[in-house]
C-alpha cells in the first residue's frame, strides 16, 4: 500500500506537468494561438487565457484546484476539468501499476513508457494525431526494454507488434483511411510490443469494444454522426493497460470458459 501511496502522488505531479505539455505541444504543432508574452518553450507554466506566468501554489495538483474553485487566481477565467481528471487519472494509473507489479523494474519501465502513452492519448483526443515526435521514442524505449531485459521473448513480442501493424494497415488501406489513421498503425506496433502474445488480443478486444461503445453512445446523446471521425489511440492506449495489468486474469478466465 504504501508503494500504491508514493507513486499515487508522484503521478498527480507527473499528470500536471503532461497536461501543460501536451498544451505546449498543441502550441508548436497546431499553431494555438497564445496570450500575449506567451510561449510554448517557457520554462514556467502560465495560463492559457491570460498568459501570466503560475507560482508554485497555483500548480499543486488537485489542490489548487479546488482551492481556487476552478479558476485562474489573476483573470478568474475557468480552468478545464480536464486538469483535474487527468491529474487523477495518471496518479491511479501510476499507483494501480506498482500496487499489481510491485516494486519492479518492469514498473518503472512501465512508469516512463507512459509518460510518451499520456501524451499520445490526450493530443490524439484533441486533433485526432499522433505526433511521431513522441510515438517514435515510446517505441525505441519499448524495443531497448526488450532487448536488454527480456532478450528471450524479444521476437514474440516483435512478432506480435508486426502482427497489429499489419492488421491495422490493411484495414488502413481497405477503407482508405476512413476507419483508422496511419498513425494508428504505429500506435498497433507498440501494441505489440508492450503486451505480446496472448495479451494483445486483450488490448485489441478491449480498444475495439471501448470504442463501439463509446461511439454509440457519442451517437445517442447527438455528439456525433455515424460518419463523424472517433479517434482510436485512446482506446489501444486505454487497451494496453487492460492487457498488461488484467491480461493474464482475462486470458485464463476464457480458457476456462471454452475449456
Amino acid at each position: 500500500m504504501s508503494y500504491f501511496i508514493v507513486a499515487f502522488v508522484f503521478g498527480l505531479f507527473i499528470g500536471s506537468f503532461l497536461n501543460s505539455l501536451a498544451f505546449r505541444l498543441e502550441a508548436i504543432w497546431q499553431a494555438v494561438k497564445l496570450p500575449r508574452g506567451a510561449s510554448p518553450y517557457s520554462n514556467r507554466s502560465f495560463c492559457p487565457d491570460c498568459g501570466h506566468l503560475l507560482s508554485f501554489f497555483d500548480l499543486i495538483p488537485i489542490a489548487s484546484f479546488l482551492f481556487l474553485r476552478g479558476k485562474c487566481r489573476y483573470c478568474h477565467g475557468n480552468i478545464s476539468l480536464r486538469y483535474l481528471l487527468v491529474e487523477l487519472t495518471v496518479g491511479l494509473l501510476f499507483g494501480l501499476i506498482f500496487y499489481s507489479l510491485g516494486n519492479t523494474l518492469y514498473s518503472y519501465y512501465l512508469i516512463l513508457i507512459s509518460f510518451f502513452l499520456i501524451v499520445i492519448f490526450l493530443y490524439d483526443l484533441r486533433h485526432f494525431i499522433i505526433p511521431d515526435s513522441v510515438l517514435i521514442p515510446a517505441i525505441l524505449i519499448a524495443l531497448g526494454y526488450l532487448f536488454i531485459f527480456d532478450y528471450i521473448n524479444l521476437s514474440q513480442y516483435i512478432f506480435s507488434g508486426l502482427g497489429v501493424a499489419l492488421f491495422f494497415l490493411l484495414i488502413f488501406v481497405f477503407s482508405k483511411g476512413r476507419w483508422i489513421g496511419f498513425g494508428d498503425v504505429k500506435l498497433g506496433l507498440l501494441v505489440g510490443l508492450m503486451t505480446g502474445f496472448p495479451n494483445v488480443l486483450v488490448a485489441l478486444f478491449c480498444a475495439f469494444l471501448l470504442g463501439s461503445l463509446v461511439g454509440i453512445l457519442l451517437i445517442l446523446f447527438g455528439k456525433k454522426k455515424i460518419k463523424s471521425e472517433v479517434p482510436f489511440g485512446p482506446f489501444l492506449i486505454f487497451g494496453i493497460y487492460i492487457a498488461i495489468l488484467f491480461g493474464n486474469s482475462f486470458v485464463d478466465w476464457y480458457l476456462n470458459l471454452i475449456l
